[in-house]
């Protein structure tokens, strides 16, 4: 196959890449070596379900707030300071989480966090920068794997620094955060060419907000939904799965872990593994459109499984089926927007997705209180399946590498 197909990696963009891996690995440790003891914060300053419930919601509704803001900020001055930015208000939560001593000052560590959090956007259109068009969905599959191994350990990380006091992980995160800031600061290089940022200033967020709702028909409104509901309906099984699994196999906190890390090891494996090979093969856009199907078939499927070899089987098509989603999704996003506007519109994205997290478990839980155990599963199948329509007819650009290779 030929190179321009095969799309091999410059070694200038792999440096550049290496540096935000792990920049973004090395955050998303600090960030989970906290949320696992939120929760347990939270009961010992007399809170309840409720309470951890809005703690933990605080987060994903600042970031999807402020991860428009920060894409447009990115785009103007910049995604290295974006991101500079972003981590240190991560370290200055981290701080506060640490001396909290009241349900308030956890409200603040998260919102905090939270905000810091909206440059996940900054970080893709970082990577859609540094990266050529061919390679980009292989390189954003690279840095989901890396967070994902981040996901994986933050926890055990945070559990550990429990031996240095209820504020040795709050003082732990800060402290790595704080490296990981000088590390970014130090070896992070500016990918935007910022004469070109400077030529005309991007639009506001709220008004591509309003032309993804009003102009759902062009290509970037119709990948952002594809990205929000996909992202929803997977979020909504993970808000009911534990419940799922244990009313219906018998799982118990013990051993839910072996799930979880199911699913993580797979996807891991599949996002820097497999996924690249796949992209060569198949292109992003029918790639993108075999990983809603694995989704919705896996999605389907678990409500039917009724032994551990079929459930195994549908819970480890979720996982390749978002490997092969969203990253693919992103990079075509990537494609259709101007370089100008790239970090505000990941950064809306990202809002959309948000909004997919809060609204789709919702309704997850409530149906599976009121209607049934395998009815959000079914929803969020139907919902998965219904945007794969939505990405036909947008071209990911293999067909012109194709013509120019010939």
């Amino acid at each position: 196959m030929p190179s321009a197909i095969r799309g091999h990696i410059s070694r200038a963009a792999n440096a550049k890449l290496a540096v935000l891996i792990v920049t973004n690995f090395v955050d998303m440790v600090g960030l989970l070596m906290i949320i696992p003891l939120m929760p347990f914060y939270a009961r010992e300053m007399g809170g309840g379900a409720l309470i951890v419930a809005i703690l933990m919601g605080a987060f994903t509704a600042a970031q999807l707030l402020s991860a428009p803001w920060w894409g447009r900020f990115s785009d103007r001055y910049g995604r290295r300071p974006a991101l500079l930015v972003g981590l240190t208000a991560a370290g200055i939560a981290y701080v506060v989480f640490a001396f909290a001593n009241s349900i308030w000052l956890l409200l603040i560590s998260r919102l905090v966090q939270g905000a810091g959090g909206g440059t996940v956007g900054v970080i893709q259109a970082y990577v859609a920068d540094s990266v050529e068009p061919a390679n980009r969905a292989k390189a954003l599959g690279w840095l989901s794997a890396a967070t994902n191994v981040g996901v994986a350990i933050g926890p055990a990380i945070g559990s550990a620094a429990l031996r240095l006091g209820s504020r040795g992980p709050g003082l732990a995160a800060a402290s790595l955060c704080f490296i990981n800031i000088f590390f970014a600061w130090k070896f992070l290089r500016e990918s935007r060419d910022m004469t070109e940022a400077h030529e005309k200033n991007p639009r506001a967020s709220r008004t591509v907000i309003a032309h993804v709702l009003t102009h759902p028909g062009e290509a970037a409104p119709r990948l952002i939904w594809v990205y929000a509901i996909a992202m929803g309906a997977f979020s909504g099984l993970m808000a009911i799965l534990a419940l799922f699994l244990a009313d219906r196999f018998g799982v118990s906190k013990d051993n839910i872990w072996i799930f979880y890390t199911y699913v993580g090891a797979i996807s891991v494996i599949t996002r820097a593994g497999i996924l690249g090979r796949m992209v060569d093969r198949y292109g992003e856009a029918y790639l993108s459109r075999i990983g809603l199907t694995l989704l919705a078939t896996g999605l389907a499927t678990l409500p039917i499984a009724h032994g551990w070899v079929s459930l195994a089987i549908s819970v480890a098509l979720i996982p390749l089926g978002t490997a092969f989603t969203f990253p693919c999704v992103t990079s075509m996003l990537s494609r259709v927007i101007s370089s100008r506007e790239r970090g505000l519109y990941m950064g809306v994205q990202q809002t959309f997705g948000g909004l997919g997290r809060v609204l789709i478990p919702l309704w997850a839980g409530f149906s599976y209180d009121h209607y049934g155990h395998t009815i959000p599963l079914f929803t969020s199948a139907l919902l998965v399946l219904g945007t794969i329509a939505l990405g036909y007819g947008i071209d990911d650009g293999r067909k012109a590498e194709l013509r120019v290779a010939s």
